[in-house]
């Protein structure tokens, strides 16, 4: 998709959209793509629309100034995903998804709601799906604990100040530790042939890995996020300009591995 904007810009002088694309792609599956009458229309549909945003936001900020870069091509392996629109179906156990049918979850599965998509996404050896649902919002109903000020720092993922009391919280820093086993299996893989059913094996284990390092750091913030949600009537977190701070080399490593960013959009 995004190869073929480039060429068309190029020869034509002007953008193609989703729709057209679209079209495009179906005159070519019966002679050059005929597998792809095995999978669901919805995917390469979706992908396009979600390359049509990714141009909408590109332009929209050079016009703005804000600074949003070029759409970029998807490396095959990694963040592999893809969504699906229409006959999808959730039972207790199972969810029904187009064209892969009756696929068993892990976890239940209930929910209330009109399904508007599903996005499957592997991590590693796992597969993950998300479901995208509309639904009434219910009035939330006041918390009556005590209001918060959260202070980020260095030191301490944050010094929480309720009241006269202030409490100090400790990030788990899981990129710190497992830092040095991630080094030794980077080198390790970067030495394998290419193709080789080795090399294979050396990037499950890379990508399990930090698989670990990010379950690990989703676990805490939401574990702290939930509790300060449930016994905090008023939160005010300080304003920090993370990916500023990201651009200096010796504070990136630890910002990425404690996550305020996450945190504060978990908060909100």
């Amino acid at each position: 998709g995004l190869s073929r904007r480039i060429a068309f810009w190029e020869q034509e002088k002007k953008r193609i959209n989703a729709i057209e694309q679209h079209k495009e792609l179906n005159a070519l599956k019966g002679v050059d793509f005929p597998w792809m009458y095995e999978v669901s229309k919805c995917a390469p549909q979706e992908a396009l629309r979600d390359l049509e945003r990714a141009f909408q936001n590109f332009f929209r900020g050079l016009k703005t100034g804000r600074k949003i870069g070029f759409p970029k091509f998807k490396k095959k392996g990694r963040h592999d995903s893809f969504r699906l629109t229409g006959a999808i179906h959730v039972f207790e156990r199972h969810i029904q998804l187009p064209r892969l049918g009756k696929i068993r979850a892990k976890e239940t599965t209930a929910l209330q709601g009109r399904i508007l998509s599903a996005t499957v996404s592997r991590k590693a050896d796992r597969w993950f799906v998300s479901l995208a649902v509309e639904m009434e919002i219910c009035d939330p109903v006041p918390v009556k604990g005590p209001a918060a000020g959260i202070d980020v720092g260095l030191n301490h993922f944050a010094a929480i100040v309720s009241g006269s009391e202030s409490v100090k919280i400790e990030a788990p820093k899981p990129l710190n530790r497992y830092l040095k086993l991630l080094r030794r299996r980077q080198r390790r893989h970067s030495r394998k042939q290419k193709g080789s059913r080795n090399r294979k094996k050396s990037a499950l284990q890379l990508a399990r890995l930090h698989r670990r390092v990010r379950n690990i750091r989703q676990d805490f913030l939401h574990k702290l996020t939930t509790e300060l949600a449930k016994t905090k009537s008023v939160i005010v977190v300080e304003d920090l300009n993370v990916s500023g701070m990201v651009r200096n080399t010796r504070l990136a490593r630890y910002i990425a591995d404690v996550g305020w960013g996450e945190f504060r959009r978990q908060l909100e």
